[in-house]
């Protein structure tokens, strides 16, 4: 498991209070907030992969593989059951497979991706068709998983686990889906907290990449919402005492290219 590990420029946790979970704009309550978020992604997902890579200028792509290889102790084992929540086009759950078959098994493990947004889904089946991924993809809300308790050896999230419209129900749904001993790895965006780099990502977030995602997807609204969503996400101080508080052992977090991402990792 990862060790509890704070960037070198880190600060302690401060006085903010992070919320039950994302609320889009005018969001009345958590039923609301997760159909806005359901039918915002359902709207962008024609673009979604195009801009993913060019906002992130495809470090994106590094990072899930990063955090896919993270885990290949699980992959590789032929009887392992693996779950990647919110997982949208399947970007992690086909870099989850491509770690397992680099074992060399003849039979690794078995990998499902699950999303509410049906659009989505329906573009990660056909890059799934097209690259003969075995991985099969399911309807499924995060926050009440149709899977039986002790069902998984690791369940992940990657960029999604931020949009939950609550995230420690998450968290307890996630726990009661693993076996016990499984893993838990939610790769999500922070906030960088150096002098320098930090203000230069806060413009870039905040002021051109909205812009940017909002002339190519025709959604203005869901470009918005992406850099407030992660201004008021839990520092990663502050989910790995939620991760902790849902029943996880081994909680801990690293960060990633002077804090923009973190994996966090939790053992249950």
């Amino acid at each position: 498991m990862i060790p509890t590990r704070m960037d070198d420029r880190a600060a302690p946790v401060g006085s903010r209070s992070p919320l039950p979970g994302t609320r889009p704009q005018g969001a009345r309550d958590e039923s609301d907030a997760a159909r806005q978020v359901r039918e915002m992604f359902s709207r962008i997902a024609p673009r979604y992969d195009f801009l993913n890579h060019l906002l992130s200028f495809s470090f994106d792509r590094w990072w899930r593989r990063r955090a896919a290889r993270h885990f290949r102790r699980v992959l590789r084992r032929p009887d392992a059951r693996v779950l990647d929540v919110c997982c949208g086009t399947g970007d992690l759950t086909f870099a989850l497979e491509c770690a397992a078959r680099a074992g060399n098994n003849e039979k690794p493990a078995q990998i499902l991706g699950s999303d509410f947004a049906l659009p989505m889904l329906a573009l990660a089946r056909a890059k799934g068709g097209r690259g003969n991924h075995p991985s099969r993809f399911l309807a499924s809300d995060a926050l009440a998983l149709p899977f039986a308790d002790a069902s998984f050896d690791l369940v992940t999230a990657a960029f999604g686990f931020r949009n939950l419209a609550n995230y420690q129900r998450g968290l307890r749904e996630i726990a009661r889906v693993l076996r016990p001993g499984g893993e838990l790895g939610i790769l999500e965006f922070a906030e960088p907290r150096g002098s320098l780099f930090g203000p230069a990502y806060r413009f870039y977030f905040e002021k051109i990449l909205p812009r940017i995602g909002g002339a190519i997807s025709g959604s203005a609204a869901a470009y918005n919402y992406l850099p407030g969503s992660v201004a008021k996400f839990p520092s990663p101080e502050e989910l790995q005492a939620l991760i902790e508080r849902a029943g996880f052992r081994n909680a801990g977090f690293e960060t990633w290219m002077g804090g923009i991402v973190a994996l966090h990792c939790g053992q249950k």
